[in-house]
């Protein structure tokens, strides 16, 4: 069962930042409605139409092809059913553009006003596919992926480019209320050998899925978590969930939570580039959690704070700058 969302027509007035604080987010055109915010609570996702002026969409746009234009150790390419994926991690601390649009855009308090508090900044990534057969996005959490839990974790994507509903960011309708983690659907398997676990990745290859990783990340090389329970197989039983996307344009974003199940479909063929951006926030809920088998490398600099599980956020705030606090847009 798929929906189509359709876009919203009612808004809020706009809103004005408030001076004297060194990072603030900057007004959207438009605010959130209540029936958007509902939306997000409840379905765990929401299209917000045309609430970012050209400015900010254009700084997405410089900041990806600078750093599509130069592979750093952050990067990694994904080839999938015949099409590659330039997957980037932790961009804003190397694009200027980016780091900008993280931490001086609306989106901070775009996510603030889902999540009625203030709002860190996290983590940033880009997944650049070009024209043609589109590589997908296997079904997944966010969380699992990263050292850090809670309510409140919210991503903010973004493209300079219009995207189709046959091409755009699929979610599974409320799973984020599911009170589940599953583990990340790559990695090497700690039951097994390193000569399996390489043999299993050729086998991999062999039917065409492999990754050029970079010198810091690589999607392959990290440890599964077998505790946590695997990932549902969303392309083989797609009619038995309530599976959500939306047409895009330049403007838009899609605000969706940390535990929600998303991916992409299958089959796509791209009838231009499709440059996502994605930012991961939190709010005031978010801890510091240790993962056995963590994914995603954490921000630069935390490691020196040597971080235990269950410190909230605020603890690292050279690390997860404050983009937005309730207020701010008064």
């Amino acid at each position: 069962m798929e929906t189509h969302q359709h876009r919203h027509e009612s808004v809020r007035g706009r809103g004005r930042p408030r001076g004297g604080r060194a990072m603030t987010s900057a007004a959207p055109i438009r605010g959130v409605t209540d029936a958007e915010i509902a939306a997000f609570h409840r379905d765990g996702a929401v299209l917000l139409t045309g609430v970012l002026a050209p400015e900010w969409v254009s700084l997405i746009a410089d900041g990806l092809e600078e750093c599509f234009a130069e592979r750093d150790h952050m990067s990694s390419e994904v080839v999938a059913q015949g099409a590659t994926v330039r997957a980037d991690q932790l961009l804003a601390a190397r694009s200027p553009s980016l780091r900008r649009f993280a931490n001086e855009s609306p989106v901070g308090g775009l996510v603030g006003s889902v999540v009625a508090g203030p709002v860190r900044f996290y983590m940033d990534q880009m997944f650049f596919r070009r024209a043609g057969p589109m590589a997908p996005t296997p079904w997944h959490q966010d969380t699992s992926y990263h050292n850090v839990e809670g309510t409140d974790l919210v991503r903010a994507w973004a493209s300079p480019d219009p995207v189709p509903r046959r091409a755009s960011l699929e979610v599974v309708r409320g799973s984020h209320r599911w009170n589940v983690t599953y583990r990340p659907m790559v990695g090497r398997d700690p039951d097994m050998s390193d000569e399996e676990n390489a043999l299993r990745m050729a086998l991999a290859r062999k039917r065409g899925v492999y990754e050029k990783g970079g010198a810091g990340f690589a999607y392959r090389s990290v440890v599964m978590d077998k505790s946590l329970p695997p990932t549902p197989d969303v392309p083989r039983d797609r009619d038995s969930f309530d599976i959500m996307g939306w047409d895009y344009e330049p403007g838009d974003v899609i605000l969706f939570h940390g535990d929600l199940l998303h991916g992409t479909a299958e089959g796509v063929t791209l009838d231009r580039d499709r440059r996502a951006y994605a930012a991961l926030f939190a709010g005031p809920e978010a801890r510091y959690i240790k993962r056995v088998g963590q994914m995603v490398p954490d921000p630069p600099g935390l490691a020196e704070h040597e971080p235990q599980t269950g410190q909230t956020l605020d603890s690292f705030g050279d690390v997860f700058p404050l983009v937005w606090s309730p207020g701010d847009w008064n």
